[in-house]
């Protein structure tokens, strides 16, 4: 049986992907099993669809690789995807905006559905890129 997340150490795991649509299918899988073997089953459905949303946005706006990073510290879980991008996210300001919106529908759902989310830019060989990221509580 998995040991409980509540009584666990800290862990993260990253997985590196492609520019690839069929990532987002193998990122969300990947996130269900670590969750599940970590005791964290009440998590995943919210954390599958905050991750597929982040690392759809990595896949579908950029050209260069990206990551999804799954980490776990003092009863919070942080989702994460790096890309190649530099440029900051832009949710909409309000949810009442999203039928009329053609993107940023992804970002308002991980605003929504997280307690905590946002941006950092960051170098990587270098070139300026971007890691965003949300918060669960358990």
């Amino acid at each position: 049986m998995p040991e409980i997340a509540e009584k666990s150490e800290p862990w993260e795991y990253s997985l590196h992907i492609p520019n690839d649509a069929r990532a987002v299918t193998i990122s969300r899988r990947t996130l269900r099993l670590v969750l599940t073997m970590h005791g964290l089953i009440g998590l995943v459905d919210t954390a599958e669809l905050l991750a597929t949303e982040l690392v759809s946005n990595a896949v579908r706006h950029t050209k260069g690789p990206a990551a999804l990073k799954i980490s776990w510290s003092a009863g919070v879980l942080r989702i994460g995807a790096w890309d190649t991008d530099p440029e900051p996210p832009e949710p909409p300001e309000r949810l009442e905006q999203l039928p009329e919106l053609e993107d940023g529908r992804g970002l308002a759902l991980v605003r929504a559905c997280s307690d905590l989310w946002g941006w950092q830019p960051l170098t990587g060989h270098g070139n300026w890129v971007k890691y965003v990221w949300c918060e669960c509580a358990a």
